[in-house]
């Protein structure tokens, strides 16, 4: 192997330096996973390889059987994980090794606390791959070469791990690539064929590419009874399985093995909470492995993030990341789908609109929805576990999946004035069956946070009579319910919107009292709207209040704040909207503003009744200046 005269330095990226740091600190106590990592890469590596070699069988260059190779030089101290795969040229090199190329990096390093017990978790997530490799070695070398580029153009990339690498360019005969470790001296334990051998059984016993080890020539030997055993000569044997785990029947896989594979494909170091490993047969066959992850991806809500499922057909990889089979809002999903229908030099645009496509995608999302059911409905503790961590994803749902959308609002879980906490713990169905007598709707209330929900006005009359209120403090908990309009049979209701009817639930003798009041401050109403003007809709008296003096109210079919928020947020342009302006006719200040009889005076307290219904209902006034002095001049004069 000749290597150049040309060699160049290169410095990291920043994120790459820190991630080094943080990994060799924090991944310690679990150093053993930088071998799963170096052979998840190099069978990823024989995959792509051949896929690409069904367009251009001259890819595999006389040499089709694609492996990984584990060998050991203890005298020089290096174990080199190597593979006949895809490979590299130098331009793969530098962004593959040099930089971490996944969108909000940024974000993710703002997340690490320095606590080394946390952020192994985040890293865990993150996933580490190559890198793994500075956590038992203090030198990595990487030689590599593209497959189907001439032996000249190998690659060579060194690197200590710390500010900077070095690319120079070599002679390579073979095509893949192989990593080349130098331990570290308080590392030596994996220099043990046998500890290495466990590691790769341990970890790697699923992926479908042979990995193999080098076994020592065996001498020629005496056995006690003098026969003499045959010499065996050094030679290359299989570690694992080298089945595709998904093809194997499930009652041969164990746990474990499932758990594995999932970190192989996820690069995820946490456990899976959930599973589904199921064969299809009929007009559409494929198999599909479908894992839920236990913890949230730091970059969950990067709309630029890539999702989607290893797609494989007839047993060969095609592509990672077909987002084609799962939809948006089950984007956290981890797994694979093997079809048997697909051709096999199919492209992301002929998955698009295609009928197998669809068939598969509903397959899948069906399962999903399945798997979700089952551990709501048999281990609460654990889908709340799952809520906590992916529950705004679903509530995406309802707007994406007409089909499943039932399905969908059945997993759903809300705060409510049932629970005095904010924990989304509330199912539809437990609100259903709590219902009073002669409620026929689910009614919510939405805001900016689950604590300004819990203390909205439009409440009072609710509490009264102890009707449970959804509690709705997420942004997209509006987006949500615009596309969930019932439940069961049951109609979702907005009390911050529309005109209040309890029906069945109110009595005579609260209709009574609420006329009764009304008669006495007759003559309110009108004075109120010339003093508003087109500030408002109408001005009206209603018995949704108990504590407050007035309320604003969206129209039945108008936009709701927190839907004006939701549009300003994204950069829509948003409507100016007007309210319906309610006064609770048996509160003091409404009685005492029926009193007034100078209309300069009169409009002041209107403008200040309005600005602090408005204020408890978006948060902000559109002129707090004019509040202020209204509010200033209005004590000033009590002071008389």
């Amino acid at each position: 192997m000749a290597e150049a005269a040309q060699q160049e330095t290169h410095g990291f990226q920043t994120e790459v330096k820190q991630l080094l740091q943080l990994m060799i600190h924090s991944l310690y106590s679990n150093k053993e996973i930088f071998l799963r990592e170096l052979v998840s890469n190099a069978a990823d590596a024989a995959d792509k390889l051949r896929f690409r070699a069904l367009e251009n069988d001259s890819l595999y260059e006389d040499d089709g059987d694609l492996n990984v190779k584990i060998s050991v030089d203890k005298e020089a101290g290096t174990v080199t994980v190597a593979d006949n795969g895809i490979g590299m040229n130098r331009e793969d090199v530098i962004s593959n090794l040099g930089t971490i190329a996944k969108s909000g990096t940024k974000d993710f390093f703002s997340k690490l606390s320095g606590d080394s017990a946390k952020d192994s978790q985040l890293i865990g997530q993150f996933g580490v791959g190559f890198y793994s490799a500075f956590i038992v070695a203090d030198k990595v070398t990487v030689r590599t070469r593209a497959a189907g580029a001439p032996a000249e153009e190998g690659v060579e990339w060194t690197s200590q791990g710390e500010g900077e690498f070095t690319i120079a360019q070599i002679t390579k005969p073979s095509r893949g690539t192989e990593v080349v470790l130098h331990l570290r001296e308080d590392e030596q334990e994996f220099l043990d064929d046998w500890r290495l051998r466990s590691i790769v059984s341990k970890y790697s016993d699923h992926i479908s590419i042979p990995v193999q080890m080098y076994k020592e020539e065996v001498p020629e030997q005496e056995g006690p009874d003098g026969e003499k055993t045959p010499a065996e000569p050094g030679h290359w044997e299989g570690v694992n399985k080298a089945t595709a785990l998904w093809t194997r029947d499930k009652s041969e896989i164990s746990d474990e093995e499932y758990q594995e594979f999932y970190k192989h494909i996820s690069h995820d170091f946490a456990e899976p909470m959930s599973w589904a490993h199921n064969k299809v047969e009929g007009k559409t066959e494929y198999t599909s492995l479908l894992y839920i992850p236990s913890k949230a991806p730091y970059d969950l809500w990067n709309r630029d993030q890539s999702h989607g499922l290893k797609l494989y057909v007839q047993r060969v990889f095609i592509m990672d990341d077909a987002e084609q089979f799962m939809p948006t809002y089950l984007r956290f999903v981890k797994g694979l789908v093997d079809s048997n229908d697909l051709p096999l030099n199919v492209s992301r645009e002929i998955l698009q609109d295609n009928k197998i496509t669809q068939a598969l995608r509903q397959g899948c999302t069906k399962r999903v929805l399945g798997m979700l059911e089952k551990m709501a409905k048999n281990d609460a503790d654990k889908y709340q576990a799952f809520w906590n961590e992916f529950g705004n994803v679903l509530k995406e749902g309802p707007a994406e999946d007409f089909a499943n959308k039932e399905k969908i609002a059945g997993l759903l879980r809300f705060s409510s004035t049932h629970n005095d906490s904010d924990a989304q713990t509330v199912s539809l169905a437990d609100y259903i069956g709590r219902m009073k007598e002669g409620q026929e709707t689910i009614y919510y209330v939405s805001s900016d946070s689950y604590q300004t929900a819990k203390n909205s006005p439009h409440l009072e009359i609710f509490r009264k009579k102890g009707i449970e209120v959804l509690l709705l403090g997420e942004r997209i908990d509006e987006w949500l319910m615009s596309h969930l309009t019932e439940f069961d049979g049951k109609q979702f209701k907005s009390i911050a919107k529309g005109d209040l009817d309890l029906g069945d639930l109110d009595d005579e003798e609260s209709k009574k009292a609420q006329e009764a009041a009304e008669k006495e401050v007759e003559g309110v109403l009108e004075r109120v709207k010339t003093a508003l003007g087109d500030k408002v809709v109408e001005v009206k008296f209603t018995h949704r209040l108990t504590d407050s003096p007035a309320v604003i109210v969206a129209d039945d079919n108008g936009m709701t704040t927190q839907m004006m928020k939701l549009m300003q947020a994204a950069g829509q342009p948003v409507p100016d909207v007007k309210y319906h302006f309610e006064l609770n006719p048996e509160h003091s200040l409404v009685k005492m503003l029926a009193d007034v009889q100078d209309e300069s005076r009169f409009a002041q307290w209107t403008n200040v009744l309005y600005d602090q219904a408005a204020l408890s209902e978006q948060g902000s006034l559109k002129d707090p200046s004019a509040f202020v002095k209204n509010l200033n001049e209005l004590l000033l004069n009590l002071s008389k």
